[in-house]
């Protein structure tokens, strides 16, 4: 006799995937809370963004426009670029998320980092597949343990350069590298949403990797350099038949109008984010010659991040220093389920809330 169940139930897999858990925000009881656990940006978006976001407003009864061209054709002329090998989503996370339901299933392998982007596992479990994790040297992708993990099931491997939660780069000769000895079905994933801010002469985001290959995808996003967070705004630049694939199963409005049109403003806003990184680039240095001046290990930061490493003594651990920061209304990140269970990632803050955690750690380690 069959038995009837009485609800839906998930296909296999779904319940076993660990939910993606966002930096916390609130610090309960405190008067003035610094929020620098998501790599926001502390100069906001670009006047003009808000200033087409507002304009945009007075149209909110239409439909978006689905192709998103004026975005697009804004992104490509930025980057010099064929705006048919752009598509954009509702954050990059959307885009990852249709390359894996439109290239991974059951039986494939996707290779991810041991620190890498969690949502690279979640993406790949979703559509079916199992990811298979690389450990990473010191903080920094090996190129050789990704490749010697390339079975005849894999199809995608994800790296995200740079990286997050470590702020570490891959150089472009062990990307191009990686490429050169993958097979030509697999598919390598850039994923550069801390790009704009890498200021090294051996790093590329991927764009020329792409032009020049029929398996490399980059995706980058404007919630970092550009301040649009809350407007979820991602970008892929691809081959066309891989674009071309990604559209059949895209949303046909995958992005909101206002969205498009403050995207398309911020990136024509060169001058404003060019200052942007120079803000960043001076407070990367300071909090990291501030902390390892305290006595704490960092991770080397080529992002609007820093990863500090505390010592293993008793009071003195990462969640101690994240208990004492939160009563002080400074928000850090937890990152122990990035392999770092003694660790605290923070964003790049206004300068009153940096030196703030620099005087709290003082306090705390003294």
């Amino acid at each position: 006799m069959s038995t009837q169940m009485n609800e839906p139930v998930p296909r296999p897999g779904i319940l076993d995937i660990a939910a993606y858990v966002p930096g916390k925000e609130h610090a309960p009881g405190v008067a003035r809370v610094y929020k620098l656990s998501s790599n926001e940006t502390p100069l906001g978006p670009s006047p003009k963004a808000i200033e087409a976001f507002r304009n945009a407003a007075g149209q909110l009864e239409r439909y978006p426009d689905g192709q998103a061209v004026e975005l697009r054709e804004a992104i490509a002329a930025t980057y010099g670029l064929n705006a048919a090998n752009i598509l954009c989503g509702n954050g990059s996370d959307e885009l990852l998320g249709l390359l894996c339901h439109t290239y991974l299933g059951a039986g494939d392998e996707a290779i991810i980092t041991e620190h890498g982007f969690l949502v690279y596992r979640i993406q790949t479990l979703a559509a079916g597949a199992t990811p298979v994790t690389v450990k990473e040297k010191d903080a920094h992708v090996d190129v050789d343990a990704i490749l010697a993990a390339v079975t005849p099931k894999t199809k995608m491997v994800f790296i995200a350069n740079p990286g997050n939660p470590t702020g570490t780069y891959v150089p472009v000769t062990d990307i191009r590298r990686l490429q050169a000895s993958l097979p030509g079905h697999v598919m390598l994933v850039l994923d550069a949403a801390y790009a704009e801010y890498v200021k090294r002469n051996d790093y590329e985001a991927g764009i020329e990797l792409v032009s020049n290959s029929r398996n490399v995808v980059m995706t980058r996003t404007f919630s970092k350099v550009h301040g649009l967070a809350a407007l979820r705004i991602g970008w892929i630049y691809a081959p066309a038949a891989i674009i071309d694939a990604m559209n059949r199963i895209r949303g046909p409005f995958n992005m909101n109008a206002p969205a498009i049109a403050a995207g398309a403003a911020a990136i024509r806003d060169q001058a404003f984010m060019a200052g942007a990184v120079a803000y960043n680039g001076e407070w990367i240095d300071k909090l990291t010659a501030a902390f390892e001046g305290l006595g704490l290990k960092v991770t080397p930061s080529v992002t609007n991040f820093v990863l500090i490493h505390f010592p293993d003594i008793d009071g003195k651990r990462a969640a101690e220093a994240d208990e004492f920061l939160t009563r002080r209304g400074f928000i850090l990140r937890a990152v122990r389920a990035y392999g770092f269970p003694n660790s605290l990632r923070m964003s790049v803050g206004p300068e009153e809330a940096n030196i703030g955690v620099i005087e709290a750690l003082r306090e705390f380690l003294a």
